[in-house]
Formats: C-alpha cells, sequence, structure tokens
C-alpha cells in the first residue's frame, strides 16, 4: 500500500492564490473547493487528500500529524512558534506586512502602554526585545475599534493597503514583520515521506520562481 499523504490548505484568499501552485506542480482537486462544503478532498493522485481548515489551525495539524504538509501566512507559524514544523517554502504569496498602528496624531503614551492584537505572542515578543512593558488585550476582529473607543493605545495588526486604518482615522506607526504564506512540512512526515514530499517541494519551488518571473 503506498503512502498516504495529506495537504492542510488555508481558507480565504491564501487557499485561491494557493490552487495554482499546487496545479503547477499536477495536484488538483478532484472537484470544486469553493462549491463545497465539505473540509476533506481527494484529488487526480489517490494517495493524495487536500484539508481545507482555518489558517490559525494548519500549523497544529500539521505539528501533530493531522496532516503532512501546509499552507499558513507567516503570521500565523509566528504566533504558533513553528514548533516541530520545517518551512522550506516562502510562497510569496497573500503578501502583507504585520505593523503597530494606533490614532493618528495619537499622543505619547506615559506609563504602561495597552495594545489590542489576537497576535498575542509575536506583540509580548516584539516589546519585550524593545525592552517596553505593555498590558494586551486579545480580540479577534474590529481591531480598528480599539484606540476609538478607548480600549487602546495601539494595536497589533495586519496591514494590506491601509485602507481599513485610514477610513478610522488610524495610521501605521511600526513595522513587525513582511508577511507572506509559506509552505510548511512536520518533522516526522519529512523524514518518513521524503520521497513523496520532496518531488512536490521542488515542483511548486519552481513555480513559485516562474510566477515571480512572469511565466505562470
Amino acid at each position: 500500500m503506498s503512502q498516504q499523504l495529506t495537504i492542510a490548505l488555508s481558507k480565504g484568499r491564501i487557499l485561491e492564490e494557493t490552487l495554482p501552485l499546487l496545479a503547477a506542480a499536477d495536484i488538483f482537486p478532484a472537484e470544486d473547493i469553493f462549491k463545497s462544503r465539505k473540509l476533506t478532498f481527494e484529488t487526480n493522485h489517490p494517495h493524495i487528500r487536500l484539508l481545507v481548515i482555518r489558517a490559525t489551525d494548519v500549523p497544529t495539524y500539521v505539528e501533530y500529524g493531522g496532516a503532512d504538509m501546509g499552507v499558513a501566512g507567516k503570521d500565523v507559524l509566528m504566533e504558533h512558534g513553528g514548533e516541530g514544523l520545517y518551512e522550506p517554502l516562502d510562497l510569496e504569496i497573500s503578501r502583507c506586512r504585520l505593523m503597530v498602528a494606533g490614532l493618528k496624531d495619537a499622543p505619547r503614551v506615559e506609563g504602561r502602554m495597552r495594545v489590542a492584537t489576537k497576535f498575542v505572542r509575536i506583540t509580548q515578543e516584539y516589546y519585550a526585545r524593545l525592552g517596553v512593558q505593555v498590558d494586551l488585550v486579545k480580540l479577534y476582529g474590529a481591531m480598528e475599534l480599539a484606540p476609538i473607543m478607548g480600549l487602546a493605545d495601539r494595536i497589533v495588526d495586519i496591514v494590506d493597503t491601509g485602507n481599513t486604518l485610514r477610513a478610522n482615522g488610524l495610521e501605521a506607526f511600526e513595522h513587525i514583520a513582511d508577511i507572506s504564506s509559506r509552505l510548511v512540512v512536520g518533522q516526522p512526515s519529512m523524514k518518513m515521506k521524503y520521497a513523496l514530499i520532496q518531488p512536490i517541494l521542488d515542483k511548486i519551488q519552481a513555480a513559485v520562481v516562474a510566477k515571480r518571473e512572469g511565466n505562470l
């Protein structure tokens, strides 16, 4: 019996941008992912299946062996910590920035600053490197409201165009990291299924280069 390979994909924009790279590696879902409510999908290869899950769950599935490989944003991987994962490829898709932002022309914060974010681990590590003590407020969405409503002095969030910040009277102050989607592989899977995984990595890497050069 041949080895089975499971690839975990992040829902949303990342999924849309990942499927062409998988296609370049000759991996196609057996049905239209966007028209189905299923979470698992067979492919044109009987030994390869796809999972479509929340981006924040991809590293956990790969770390604990629920999937062999996965695609997730660098922000998600940084927040997870990357335990038990190899990160062999930057797919160069879904690019954005992780930023500190606050109200435009906000005065300097005296004393301990309050920061709202869903990226608790990243934010703690960032301010620890700066030697700044902060109180964290964990939110899951509508981060821009926190400074407006006096809940926090600053936010740490993903910024794409910056339009949402500007529309709400906020501006980005500090750059934490450039974000793009990465392909990760579980450490046990890389050892046990290397012969199956490495050719896929090679094809996807070639597709990333081709796209960068305008040939995909």
